[in-house]
């Protein structure tokens, strides 16, 4: 019964610690990152044409930042600035973003 216990906790960790890797990079997210705050980082910020309020992305879900990157990135998701900044961005550009802006906000 050990032994399967054992196994199994190794799994687990084997497994968290691919989630880890998987999820990118932080402190190359918040160098990626950098240009997104200047209107995702303003409270209450709001578009002067379209209007429209821009959101805060900090502490967002990390699925959904990269759905919503990757989106933008294939032209599935319409919005001309965000189109043309993620055009730039790899599967990893992505990743480390996403876990940087995801984290915000958390206790470490």
């Amino acid at each position: 019964m050990k032994p399967l216990s054992t196994l199994l906790l190794a799994l687990a960790a084997l497994a968290a610690a691919n989630l880890a890797v998987a999820k990118g990079d932080a402190e190359a997210g918040k160098q990626k990152a950098f240009t997104c705050t200047g209107c995702h980082g303003v409270a209450g910020y709001k578009n002067a044409y379209p209007s429209y309020r821009v959101p805060k992305i900090g502490g967002q879900n990390y699925e959904y930042l990269v759905a919503a990157l990757t989106a933008y990135r294939t032209g599935e998701r319409e919005h001309p600035t965000m189109q043309a900044q993620a055009q730039g961005y790899s599967e990893q550009d992505i990743q480390d973003i996403a876990t940087y802006l995801s984290n915000q906000g958390k206790q470490p």
